[in-house]
């Protein structure tokens, strides 16, 4: 006993003295010597950084310097990657592709707060999946059962475009930050009843309610939409029969679009800038200089500062998961794809001669021959199949491409920064109203608007074709660069231009694809409103503060 007192004694002597104190604290002005939190003063509020947990169903990816770019020589390739050192920021990142359930989820909720009041915006958020079509396959089980059918739920998404994956991200942000403040008390959950297909008032009240709610004249702008349900529905939301049979259809009325979209959906940017959301909702017990009730801020460290889809760099960084293999800090060599060493095989004991990952073997061979060693999927696999890479992720390489951040360039890493490098910027604020007030897009969140000059994606470019979209003929003999900015081709034109300011990224090769594009350095790119059965997505976060 006297052996372990004197243990425990010198493990706290240790942890005491790696616990020193430090000047810098949130308690006390080290400028000025005054107390936060102090109600006889300003009541300066300084709150302590606490080490955020890491999000759900993501990954710490710790940052450092990597070389990006072609590892290896193909005499054939393109020559749009070229090696260069750099330095990306730790972040987070999902450990798995975003699942069809994971996107089934999202379609749910879409199709229940817009379903009935307006249905182009939950239709907007099916993937296509007619990308399973072709023309010399069989592939009608895919097209009517991929996305929807249990047996695939664990399977990655596709038929998902850039802008679909980029509304995912912020629904995903939104709904993870709602939740945030609802769980704290800071606002009140929203009342989902209202928006039952079955929850329909009378005339009478909601003419109450929508002037309970708004004050003239937004009362006059939403418009009552009526419905048609049966009389016993009808009775349950208060209507009074007054001869009506069982099964008779009775009109009453739903909530409008526009009471949906302003003051229903959750979007954090609307809580943060937007007067719709007060203090007074809930029990928010944050309290301003005044001792007056305020929203929660970023300053408080409760919400998310949001999901994205990761940029290129952060992409091949996190596949190759560069960590250390010695105390110098030098990464292990030879890499060429996101598993240790250069071959598509497992080479360690227990599952020697299976693949490492889901893709192409050879002209014909798309999964092996029955019973021996294959990738055994001859389209999508699960996304916790086969081994993870080092950093723990699945799948960075085979199964389906995914969608990254940037707009494609040739010539991007020869002129991108060294740190954390990125094509893509635009740089937005607020669009507001004539009063002041921010104008709302169709789904709830706040618009966004931009000068020219503040749109970067073509930044240093200097090529004329990525300067404009392909809509329509117009001869362009003469024009400078400049003037192009607004001019319009014929897509169907050969000659024109494939490459644009929507044209994105994706990486990390497919089911469909041959080992050469396994490799986390190979690039391709595809329009950004396009989908594709070999493309899907997972999202990252950045990391604040340690890195």
């Amino acid at each position: 006993m006297k052996t372990i007192s004197k243990i425990v004694i010198l493990v706290m002597a240790v942890v005491f003295s790696a616990c020193q104190s430090r000047d810098l604290n949130t308690k006390t002005s080290f400028q000025t010597g005054w107390k936060t939190f102090d109600n006889n003063t300003t009541r300066f509020e300084a709150y302590e950084a606490a080490v955020s947990s890491t999000p759900t169903g993501m990954l710490p990816i710790a940052g450092g310097t990597f070389t990006i770019g072609q590892m290896d020589e193909f005499i054939t390739a393109p020559r749009n990657n070229q090696r260069r050192s750099l330095t990306v920021s730790s972040f987070y990142m999902d450990k798995y592709e975003v699942t069809n359930i994971a996107w089934r989820e999202y379609v749910q909720w879409m199709e229940f707060v817009f379903g009935k009041v307006n249905p182009e915006l939950a239709k907007a958020t099916l993937p296509d999946t007619t990308v399973w079509r072709d023309e010399m396959a069989y592939n009608d089980p895919m097209i009517e059962n991929y996305f929807r059918h249990p047996a695939y739920s664990f399977y990655p998404v596709v038929g998902v475009s850039w802008d679909q994956a980029m509304a995912y991200c912020q629904w995903r942000t939104d709904r993870v930050n709602e939740l945030a403040l609802v769980s704290g008390k800071y606002i009140e959950q929203l009342p989902y009843t209202y928006l039952n297909p079955n929850f329909c008032f009378t005339e009478e009240d909601i003419d109450a309610f929508l002037l309970e709610n708004f004050e003239h004249p937004e009362y006059a702008k939403y418009q009552k939409q009526e419905v048609q349900v049966p009389l016993e529905v009808a009775e349950a939301n208060g209507y009074i029969s007054e001869g009506e049979e069982a099964g008779e259809l009775v009109t009453m009325f739903q909530l409008p679009y526009e009471w949906v979209r302003d003051q229903f959906v959750f979007n954090t940017e609307k809580y943060l800038y937007d007067a719709q959301y007060q203090p007074t909702m809930g029990t928010a017990n944050r309290i301003d200089a005044y001792g007056e009730p305020r929203k929660v801020n970023t300053a408080d460290g409760i919400l998310v500062i949001g999901y994205r889809l990761p940029t290129e760099a952060e992409w091949e960084y996190a596949a190759f998961a560069p960590i250390a293999q010695s105390e110098e800090g030098v990464p292990a060599e030879g890499k060429i794809y996101p598993w240790s060493g250069f071959h598509p095989r497992d080479l360690g004991k227990v599952q020697k001669g299976q693949m490492a990952a889901n893709f192409i073997r050879g002209r014909g061979d798309l999964m092996g021959v029955a019973g021996a060693a294959n990738d055994g999927y001859v389209f999508t696999a699960p996304v916790d199949a086969y081994a993870p890479n080092d950093f723990g992720l699945y799948n960075m390489a085979g199964n389906v491409n995914e969608w990254v951040l940037d707009v494609y360039r040739e010539t991007t890493f020869e002129e991108a920064n060294e740190y954390n490098p990125y094509r893509g910027n635009i740089y937005t604020k607020l669009q507001r109203n004539a009063d002041g007030t921010p104008v709302k897009t169709a789904v709830g969140a706040l618009a966004v608007e931009f000068k020219g000059e503040d749109d970067k994606r073509n930044f240093r470019d200097g090529d004329a074709g990525s300067t404009f979209a392909t809509d329509y003929p117009l001869d362009t003999t003469g024009l400078t660069i400049e003037q192009m900015e607004n001019v319009k081709f014929d897509p169907s034109d050969v000659l024109v231009p494939r490459i644009n300011n929507n044209s994105r990224v994706y990486k990390g090769g497919s089911w469909n694809d041959r080992i050469y594009w396994l490799n986390p350095t190979t690039r391709r790119y595809m329009d950004q409103s396009e989908s594709s059965k070999t493309v899907g997505f997972r999202c990252a976060m950045s990391m604040l503060g340690q890195q």
